[in-house]
């Protein structure tokens, strides 16, 4: 049997991944000195509820190759195969500490790194978990169409504030005070494996319009392939917003759009009121 392992990274829920049945690492997260496990002793809401709050952004810890040896162990035991889906290695250290992991068990584990993060991810493990289920292909052919298609996934998210940008080290205080004084919105896109700004608009509904332009720009949504949308924050308003600016995009070709709740991994970094939506592209 082959069985699909996946980082919380993923913005996947302990609860969620049950449901899946995929086995679930989280990522370690701590708000000062108290430290919680992304996903499972913190939900998405709780940890916007807490960064609201805090001063100071939460520091993530990679997931270290003595966690994943210890999943690896308990999945392997009967036999069975394991492919690991973890966040880019471009953003985090945790992929390479699973390939370390893996090496100890003899083939029976194939890493993969999604070169993405969120609902990236997330469609990817959704593709995963459907190649699997079909059951026509070994643990090996689905490594490698895995690896072929995640270079087609797209991540567009249109941010509503640069503040944790700034906070985080990644935008300059200068940059963040004028882009908030003229209601800068930038458009970031997740590009070979890392985070890159792609577009700025001026205001919610000129951003929204620059993110429907995007998407058409990388040539569509394949709409017989894993598709999502998600929101950062305790409210989906601007999502709902964003749906009905870009109807167009989703009118007649599918009667149900997935939507998501940002995590902690990528919610420390773009803050509350971001919207995004991935895709593979046509």
């Amino acid at each position: 049997m082959i069985k699909i392992l996946v980082d919380s990274a993923s913005d996947i829920e302990l609860a969620e991944s049950e449901k899946l049945g995929v086995t679930l690492i989280p990522i370690q997260i701590r708000f000062g000195t108290e430290e919680y496990l992304d996903g499972v002793n913190l939900s998405h809401s709780e940890f916007f509820e807490k960064l609201l709050e805090s001063a100071d952004l939460p520091q993530t810890s990679q997931i270290n190759e003595y966690r994943f040896e210890e999943s690896f162990e308990k999945l392997t035991k009967n036999g069975d195969t394991v492919i690991a889906i973890t966040l880019s290695s471009k953003l985090s250290g945790t992929y390479g500490c699973a390939v370390k992991a893996a090496k100890k068990f003899d083939g029976k584990v194939f890493v993969v790194d999604s070169l993405n993060a969120c609902i990236g991810e997330r469609i990817l493990i959704n593709y995963a978990l459907k190649l699997a289920g079909d059951g026509n292909l070994s643990a090996e052919e689905i490594v490698n169409e895995l690896n072929e298609k995640k270079h087609k996934i797209q991540v567009l998210a249109l941010l509503d504030t640069l503040k944790y940008l700034r906070k985080g080290g990644r935008i300059s205080s200068v940059t963040a005070i004028a882009g908030e004084m003229l209601s800068i919105k930038p458009v970031v896109s997740i590009i070979k494996g890392e985070v890159k700004l792609v577009g700025k608009a001026m205001g919610s509904k000129k951003g929204n319009n620059l993110l429907t332009q995007l998407v058409d720009k990388c040539g569509g949504i394949d709409f017989g392939m894993p598709y999502a949308l998600a929101y950062s924050g305790l409210t989906d308003a601007y999502l709902q917003k964003y749906l009905k600016d870009s109807e167009k995009l989703w009118k007649d070709k599918t009667n149900y759009i997935p939507v998501h709740m940002i995590g902690s991994t990528i919610g420390t970094h773009v803050g509350p009121g971001a919207i995004a939506v991935a895709f593979f592209a046509k």
